[in-house]
């Protein structure tokens, strides 16, 4: 039986910077501090450097799940995120996170073996049970880290 990897979207797997990027400069000032409430900030996202390849390496070895906290107040995320996925890992059943996309404020209520996040101090995060893997840490600086460590266990 594999052991479970819950993987964070935003910061993590999704570059939300180059999402902020892609909007104009009187949309960036409108939204100030509340960028994720954009309706499209979602949908202009990049996927992380080396992302891609290392959970197609993970998925080999592991049971992969996406775990995320979109904004409650902005419904096209939890929409664009679900698009997402679907853009870069693929719509079609056998495809890596078929039907396994998790969106919740509570992370802790997942059961599983690794949380990879890169920010493991909100949503639950902090109280979730397994190994908690700090992305964009001094550890973990990248996917090359990640991938490096979780495939030589």
């Amino acid at each position: 039986m594999k052991k479970i990897i819950y993987i964070d979207m935003d910061g993590t797997v999704v570059d939300f910077e180059s999402g902020i990027n892609e909007l104009t400069k009187k949309e960036r000032e409108n939204y100030g501090h509340d960028i994720d409430n954009h309706p499209e900030i979602f949908s202009k996202m990049k996927p992380m450097t080396g992302a891609i390849d290392a959970i197609s390496r993970l998925n080999v070895k592991y049971d992969l799940y996406l775990l995320s906290t979109p904004p409650w107040d902005n419904p096209n995320a939890w929409k664009h995120k679900r698009e997402w996925v679907g853009r870069y890992f693929g719509n079609e059943e056998g495809s890596i996170f078929w039907k396994k996309i998790i969106l919740s404020h509570h992370k802790n209520l997942n059961k599983g073996d690794f949380l990879i996040d890169d920010n493991p101090n909100r949503n639950g995060a902090d109280k979730f049970q397994g190994k908690k893997i700090h992305f964009r840490s001094n550890k973990f600086p990248d996917w090359d880290t990640v991938s490096t460590y979780l495939l030589n266990l």
